[in-house]
């Protein structure tokens, strides 16, 4: 047995013998209805925790420069992303507040200075134990963004991460002991596994067959691709019908328009696929995607960032038991191993073609890979995450808390230097920059 097996048998017999009383909890991050990635996965954290344990549950809303949302009774207070004032704000208003830990679902760009590095001083000021979720871990990086990172985990009690890749990149890249790192994956819906036939008749799309990517659209996405990949698969299949889900991004709308999107569009009319194609521009609600979800045959990420560590849009297709289709970004390989899914190259509409017409060409196939991936989902339900997240809250405010000790601020403005890794020890180690090389021709055959 894998020490990755061995981890998830271990964390399901713990989900089976306690069920700790989870303390009131605040969480700061991004919130609805926010358009964010972040702000679904955070509110949806804390319906599933308050959902099996009856947590209270308050919110620190990230507001954006120049932006105002109009929040529920949850919301507690908001912080302006680049106002350092606010900062200090919130440091006081965390302390005072009756929660007794703090949970920060951290993306590097919510938080003002270069790499989000407002954060860390906040952090030193806070006198509860932090529970740091984060979305991102980067394998490659800058020597600031590396000395940011390490200064947010070191400060922080325990750091969540939603991948066992992104923990070995923690221990191995950024030098932080194991003992602090735990490996909670991203929650998905608890549906069941049911043939798509109904669900495509209720949205208009009876007889055809469906490959979907959701989610919100920016130029990161590699959408391009996968429309240059359709006429290789419309010649053998032309009942084939690709939706793309999702409004354009938020941020990219305020600075580029809608013109990632015209653009897709001409080119879904230059290469005559008009009857194959359809846009659906709308954020839709958690019942609508689920409903687009399993009237899907083939689910397809083709996104460009090779060292993605989460995407919630191919763990929900997991856990709905998708056959999907991806390129090998990191958590693609992870989530899509032994079998669950099949890799495409990267910015390789033919190799996008053919792992599709693979799936499309044989249905025995595909309901193997679908049932391999609903098995593998069932761990990732949000009844189970939030039981992962209530035990481990409930640890982190017991009587030992903290749980580690936390380093005093610096005295001085400037931080003490954190060493990088050698060379030698990036070239050698498992994630060093050539292995991210290599990963580009590392797709099934």
């Amino acid at each position: 047995m894998s020490a990755d097996a061995l981890s998830e048998l271990l964390a399901n017999l713990r989900r089976a013998t306690r069920r700790p009383e989870v303390p009131p909890t605040l969480f700061l991050g991004s919130y609805p209805p926010r358009e964010c990635g972040i702000a679904t996965f955070m509110r949806d954290v804390i319906t599933s925790v308050q959902g099996v344990s009856g947590m209270r549950g308050d919110v620190i809303a990230i507001e954006p420069e120049g932006v105002e949302h109009s929040y529920g009774s949850e919301v507690v207070a908001t912080l302006r992303d680049r106002d350092a004032a606010s900062y200090r704000e919130i440091v006081r208003f965390v302390n005072a507040h009756p929660a007794r830990l703090l949970n920060i679902q951290h993306e590097y760009g919510l938080f003002g200075g270069d790499d989000g590095e407002m954060l860390v001083g906040a952090l030193a000021g806070i006198h509860k134990p932090i529970a740091l979720t984060m979305h991102t871990v980067l394998p490659n990086p800058s020597e600031h963004h590396r000395q940011v990172t390490r200064e947010l985990c070191t400060r922080s009690d325990v750091v969540i991460v939603l991948s066992h890749t992104g923990r070995r990149i923690l221990e191995e890249i950024y030098g932080l002991e194991s003992h602090r790192i735990e490996v909670i994956h991203h929650g998905v819906p608890d549906v069941g596994f049911v043939p798509t036939d109904g669900f495509k008749a209720s949205l208009g799309y009876g007889g055809r067959l469906l490959i979907s990517t959701f989610g919100l659209i920016s130029r990161g996405k590699g959408l391009e691709y996968a429309i240059e990949a359709l006429p290789a698969i419309v010649e053998r299949h032309p009942e084939t019908l690709y939706l793309v889900i999702g409004e354009t991004h938020p941020e990219v709308r305020r600075h580029e328009g809608e013109s990632y999107r015209e653009m897709l569009q001409e080119r879904v009319v230059s290469l005559g696929l008009e009857k194959n194609v359809a846009f659906v521009n709308a954020y839709l609600s958690l019942e609508q995607l689920i409903t687009y979800l399993r009237a899907t045959d083939v689910y397809l990420t083709p996104y460009l960032n090779p060292v993605q560590i989460v995407s919630g849009t191919l763990a929900y297709a997991m856990g709905l038991g998708k056959a999907i289709v991806s390129t090998p970004y990191l958590y693609a390989e992870e989530l899509l191993a032994h079998r669950r899914g099949f890799l495409a190259g990267f910015r390789e509409a033919d190799s996008i073609a053919a792992q599709v017409n693979r799936l499309l060409d044989d249905p025995g196939l595909r309901r193997c890979v679908e049932r391999r991936a609903y098995r593998f989902g069932r761990q990732m339900t949000w009844p189970n995450i939030a039981r992962d997240y209530g035990r481990l809250f409930a640890d982190l405010a017991g009587p030992s808390h903290p749980v580690f000790a936390r380093p005093p601020m610096p005295a001085a403005p400037s931080r003490p230097p954190i060493a990088r890794p050698t060379g030698a020890q990036l070239m050698t180690g498992r994630l060093s920059p050539v292995s991210l090389i290599d990963r580009e021709r590392r797709v099934h055959p």
